[in-house]
């Protein structure tokens, strides 16, 4: 049975305080590294390991793990269509891709298929522990360099000001145009002159009024609302 924290961490594994995880790679070392490097963590405990995109789905439908590590390319079924089955089934883990490309489209399909991270391999571990930790809060993390794709992206692209902005207040709009600029938590609160649990806060609350998923579709909301604009310098 799936276990939640009193912080709200769902963890999968059956115990307290312990995220569950599986890891889906074609690659047999990758898995193992993968295993590896998470195992040295007390609070992650990795559930199985999947080495294409149907035996992903089917082992998170069987274990139910609190968070998948799903690589992109793998054989049978990739990783992106097997995010999609695995985020429709009911009370769904949370996804996090992993990739040794970068490419605007992979990162593109894996927002729209509704993941909650986006790492390279070549990530350090801490941010590897990092988006574990905050798909499992239900927070999303993406890879700094992932972040400012997301931004430039939007910057260069997004269509003139299309709805307004309803119901934030003063701060959190002016939350919400930093987070469109790419700036990271710790730089907000520098900015503001105040915490980042608060800057945490105000992003949370903001998120759940605009009814938005994470980071990536607060930047496009601020676009399609005219909280920023194409060419506004960050």
């Amino acid at each position: 049975m799936d276990e939640t924290d009193a912080d709200g961490t769902h963890t999968g594994a059956g115990v307290p305080g312990v995220i569950g995880i599986l890891i889906a790679d074609d690659q047999a070392m990758i898995r193992a590294g993968l295993r590896l490097v998470v195992g040295t963590q007390p609070d992650l405990a990795v559930l199985g390991e999947a080495s294409d995109g149907e035996r992903a789905v089917e082992l998170a439908r069987s274990l139910r793990p609190a968070v998948v590590l799903l690589d992109i390319a793998m054989p049978r079924l990739d990783g992106l269509e097997a995010a999609r089955r695995i985020l429709a089934a009911p009370e769904p883990p949370r996804v996090i891709m992993l990739t040794t490309y970068d490419t605007d489209d992979n990162l593109d399909r894996a927002l729209h298929a509704g993941v909650s991270g986006f790492l390279l391999k070549v990530s350090p571990p801490e941010h590897l522990f990092a988006a574990i930790r905050s798909a499992a809060r239900g927070d999303v993390l993406l890879d700094p360099a992932v972040t400012s794709r997301v931004v430039d992206a939007y910057r260069r692209t997004a269509p003139p000001a299309s709805r307004p902005v309803t119901g934030l207040t003063a701060r959190e709009e002016e939350v919400l145009l930093l987070v469109a600029r790419g700036l990271s938590n710790a730089e907000i609160a520098a900015g503001l002159s105040i915490t980042e649990a608060t800057v945490s806060t105000h992003i949370n609350r903001l998120l759940a009024k605009l009814s938005l998923r994470d980071r990536a579709q607060a930047v496009r909301y601020a676009y399609e609302s005219g909280v920023i604009r194409p060419g506004e310098p960050s």
